[in-house]
């Protein structure tokens, strides 16, 4: 086989892979949204309407990816099916990054062996993959940063600067986008020794930072930003000891491995062969993505995410020492059987499961398809100017149906943790919720819409039983909703009202 046509094959192989993927993605898309994609589905909304960030929707995430949301209902549709193929060519865009770097690296054999590793495991149930969390935007970023940085050697400065604006944008999507800034910055100082290179990689990370606050400051939310994203955020950093999150990382990393064991184990050859500037290159790779996932100590299943390239470039890195070893044939099924054995294992999930059923295996008990119902109902029986309150964290439902919520608290997972802010945050919600006087109010009954233990404070619980008690009359039976109980204000309190 000639070089041409062996290089022609090995592209039409990744993109019979990337076109796999992106078929089980679209057969799934109609999966409800889970209360992360709500919560950036419902800023994203709100920025359509010309509402900012911060404003009606707190949180301690950075905007980026609510700024993604937004071009995404905005060229598909406001639903859940439009979040999902905004999450599909977002994948597919990761994808060929990431084999453009393993070509870049390791030649045309590189780009088919991490395109495809990357494909197939960001293509996963055990890391949460079909919901459109911040992780996925962060490595679009951060895969065309580091790609932009390989291409930037020897080239004008305006590369670096665009690398280094990729690095930042990657920031501004979640907080743990910072590893990879400091990544590009390790790789100017310590594998290419570019001190005078720095300056231009810095001012591109910089720029991306520095609007995001200027467009926060000048729509008048900043204090409230600098609150959430900074004051609250080092709080919810710090809850996790060290400790306790090396627990939680030994508890979750065998269901996060699950079938792509074979994958993993050639990441971890592909280490051991790195050599010379690719040893310094993948392995500060490997590291800085691995803090990007340990932000927090939390370990959730989709925080692995951010470590997914990396793992697939090196796998591509194990693929090339043995094809340099003249074990090309041989490698090439090792990745084929490693590709094939984790689609084969969640085969009911990925070509058999419905989206409802696909999402109750991710999900469990988590109240996500009742929301669907009970969004649907409040939007055949509200105005469309109706404020409804939901007690609990369910952004969702102020996605699906397009209303606003009478409180900025739309997650209550701030107001169970031990922190020093829980009791003013719980304070803050009544106030809001009180002042709005909603006509429909969404009690959630779920463990995991609350986190609650027994150091939370449980005021809000107090209040909400008495405040419903006395102004709000359950819909039941009327309408069903499992672990989300609708209450309408009773008639008597709204004519009070008026």
């Amino acid at each position: 086989m000639s070089p041409l046509h062996k290089r022609t094959t090995e592209w039409v192989l990744l993109l019979s892979v990337i076109l796999l993927c992106s078929l089980i993605r679209f057969r799934l898309r109609e999966m409800p949204l889970e209360r992360d994609e709500g919560e950036y589905a419902y800023a994203g909304q709100l920025m359509l309407q010309g509402i900012p960030p911060y404003q009606f929707a707190y949180n301690m995430k950075l905007p980026g990816t609510y700024v993604a949301y937004a071009g995404i209902l905005a060229a598909f549709g406001e639903s859940a099916t439009a979040v999902h193929l905004g999450l599909l060519i977002v994948n597919v865009a990761t994808i060929l990054l990431v084999a453009l770097i393993g070509r870049r690296l390791f030649g045309t054999t590189g780009a088919l062996c991490a395109g495809a590793a990357y494909a197939v495991l960001s293509t996963s149930p055990s890391v949460l993959g079909f919901a459109a969390h911040a992780t996925h935007f962060v490595m679009l970023a951060a895969a065309g940063g580091f790609l932009l940085l390989l291409e930037s050697e020897g080239k004008p400065g305006w590369l670096l600067a665009s690398s280094g604006a990729l690095f930042g944008t990657a920031l501004t999507m979640k907080q743990p986008g910072a590893a990879f800034v400091l990544f590009g910055i390790v790789v100017l100082l310590a594998v290419r020794a570019q001190k005078r290179a720095l300056a231009a990689y810095l001012t591109g990370a910089a720029a991306p930072l520095i609007l995001m606050s200027l467009l926060l400051w000048r729509a008048g939310v900043f204090d409230k930003f600098w609150f959430w994203t900074v004051s609250y955020g080092s709080q919810y950093g710090s809850i996790l000891s060290p400790w306790n999150g090396l627990l939680m990382l030994a508890g979750n990393l065998p269901g996060v491995v699950g079938a792509a064991l074979l994958l993993w184990a050639l990441a971890a050859a592909g280490l051991y062969t790195l050599r010379g500037q690719n040893l310094l290159l993948l392995g500060s790779f490997l590291i800085f993505s691995f803090l990007a996932v340990s932000a927090g100590f939390y370990y959730r299943n989709h925080y692995f995410i951010l470590l997914l390239p990396a793992l697939a470039l090196l796998a591509a890195s194990a693929v090339d020492a043995m094809k340099q070893r003249g074990w090309g044939k041989p490698a090439l099924v090792a990745v084929a059987l490693a590709c094939a054995l984790p689609l084969a294992y969640n085969n009911a999930y990925l070509f058999r499961m419905s989206p409802a059923q696909a999402a109750a295996t991710s999900y469990g008990q988590n109240p996500f398809p009742e929301a669907v119902r009970v969004s649907e109902f409040l939007r055949q029986h509200t105005p469309n100017d109706a404020k409804i309150a939901v007690l609990g964290s369910e952004p969702e439902i102020y996605f699906y149906s397009s209303r606003h919520s009478a409180t900025g608290y739309i997650y209550t997972y701030g107001l169970m943790e031990p922190q020093k802010y829980a009791r003013r945050m719980q304070d803050e919600m009544i106030g809001e919720i009180e002042a709005s006087r909603p006509e429909y109010f969404v009690y959630v009954k779920s463990h995991w819409s609350w986190l609650q233990d027994e150091r939370s404070d449980t005021h809000i619980f107090d209040w909400a039983q008495q405040y419903l008690a006395a102004q709000y009359e359950p819909l039941e039976p009327h309408v069903p909703s499992g672990k989300l109980i609708v209450f309408r204000r009773k008639m008597d309190m709204s004519a009070q009202g008026h």
